[in-house]
């Protein structure tokens, strides 16, 4: 009990001797216990503070002893009266911060509006993609348009490993270019032999990443990713992502199987695409960023099918691919 009273061994020593002998001077308690004059007159003042020594009444210039009874409810009612105060003080402080925050809650980054999050930064992003990624259950949507970077894939891996292991679907959608691409073909046909179900389009939309139809992920901006992401449970944005990704997925081709050539022509998707594309007026450039295709391999492309069609310039290809229907 002495040591909920704060009382250290010397001091508690002189007050048990008090209490058993009240009326002993400093004199007295410095022969009975061995101590100094100083170190009984510091332990006085100590549980004069403490409230166990008080003036006396009947002797004036005396003290008189608090029993541990007494001094035990008076010690306790001063922490009562203290937890009282810093929880006051707390509370307090808690609005305070609470203010502070909603004032300047516009300088951050990374800030929530109803029901969309804006991510700034990959870490943010990354981050964000950890938690969904714990909590999807049943489903998760992908569209991932272009070669994939070896840290983006080695942050997936993980995940989707984990995911996969719980018996959450997986769909994923590459671009054709994805099939000359060896990091991301690898990555694809890992997660095809661990039940993940992938395809690829000639042309897809925009990143995006949905989550039992629930969350949705976009990059703020589709050109340049790193920027960071919007995070929505917004249901009608929600929805319309679904549909998309489902309208694409219908067109697109199974990984493991061959790209399809549309009898007429003997094209293949994507150079079907890419005639549509350079007929429509874009730049080689322009059309490569849409096909996820390098400047090269576009150029090499469209030079076989002049070739095919017998064309000496873009122009008359363009003419002779849509007399044989091709566009």
């Amino acid at each position: 009990m002495f040591e909920v009273l704060g009382l250290d061994a010397q001091t508690e020593a002189v007050y048990r001797e008090m209490l058993a002998n009240p009326l002993e001077g400093v004199a007295q308690l410095c022969a009975r216990l061995a101590l100094a004059e100083t170190t009984v007159r510091d332990c006085l003042d100590r549980l004069t503070d403490l409230q166990l020594l008080r003036s006396s009444r009947e002797s004036p210039g005396t003290v008189r002893v608090i029993g541990p009874e007494r001094a035990l409810e008076l010690v306790l009612r001063r922490q009562e009266e203290e937890l009282l105060a810093r929880q006051v003080e707390l509370t307090r402080r808690r609005a305070s911060a609470a203010r502070d925050v909603a004032e300047y809650a516009h300088l951050r980054p990374n800030t929530v509006s109803g029901a969309t999050e804006r991510l700034v930064g990959l870490d943010a992003i990354q981050t964000k993609l950890e938690v969904l990624a714990e909590e999807v259950s049943r489903e998760c949507l992908s569209v991932m348009p272009g070669a994939q970077s070896q840290p983006s894939l080695d942050a997936s891996r993980p995940l989707d490993e984990s995911a996969l292991a719980r018996g959450v679907s997986l769909l994923t959608l590459y671009q054709d270019s994805a099939r000359n691409d060896p990091p991301t073909y690898a990555y694809a046909r890992w997660m095809t032999e661990r039940g993940g179900m992938v395809r690829t389009c000639p042309v897809l939309p925009p990143r995006l990443l949905v989550f039992d139809r629930e969350v949705a992920v976009v990059p703020i901006d589709p050109a340049n990713t790193r920027l960071g992401a919007l995070c929505t449970r917004e249901p009608g944005i929600v929805a319309s992502l679904v549909a998309l990704f489902e309208q694409t997925w219908q067109m697109a081709v199974p990984l493991g199987a061959s790209e399809p050539q549309r009898a007429e022509s003997g094209l293949t998707p994507a150079e079907s695409e890419l005639l549509k594309l350079l007929a429509a007026g874009m730049t080689d450039e322009s059309a490569g960023k849409r096909l996820g295709l390098s400047l090269r391999t576009v150029r090499r492309q469209m030079a076989a099918l002049m070739e095919r069609l017998d064309a000496s310039s873009r122009f008359e290809a363009g003419l002779k691919a849509a007399q044989r229907g091709w566009l």
